[in-house]
């Protein structure tokens, strides 16, 4: 599954295989217990995403909330994008450094995490990633990149 037409959470995890369904849903609780006041879960861009509103953020260059964090199931792994950690370099640097400190293979793209099984994934450190950033930080660094 590249995107989903799932329009709820349960939808998109109802059309996961069992396997990825437990992980997503593993990851996607990590996720809820770390994220910042003032996000929100929804589905957007076909995958299971953490916005701030447009009533928080106030306009965007496409109207659309802005995404905090995401989570999702592609066709050859699942992946959870971080948005925070790729705006701030120090985070960034902080994330790289931990991550490789927990032993796991650390498989990155741009914004997202990519892995295959569940045990790949440092969990504990993806919820301190998500804690990291408030949503009024998180909006600073977005307003100070837009100019």
């Amino acid at each position: 599954m590249v995107s989903s037409e799932a329009t709820t959470v349960a939808q998109y995890l109802k059309e996961l295989p069992e396997d990825r369904r437990e992980a997503i849903a593993a990851v996607r609780e990590v996720i809820l217990e770390n994220l910042p006041d003032g996000c929100v879960e929804t589905m957007a861009w076909g995958m299971i995403s953490y916005d701030i509103p447009l009533e928080v953020s106030g306009p965007t260059y496409n109207k659309k909330p802005l995404m905090y964090a995401a989570l999702a199931s592609q066709k050859n792994h699942m992946a959870v994008y971080l948005s925070g950690i790729y705006s701030d370099p120090e985070l960034l640097e902080w994330f790289t450094d931990a991550y490789k400190n927990t032993g796991k293979k650390m498989d990155v793209g741009k914004s997202c995490v990519r892995f295959k099984k569940l045990e790949n994934l440092p969990l504990e450190l993806v919820g301190q990633a998500i804690g990291q950033m408030t949503v009024e930080d998180f909006l600073e660094q977005h307003r100070a990149a837009r100019g």
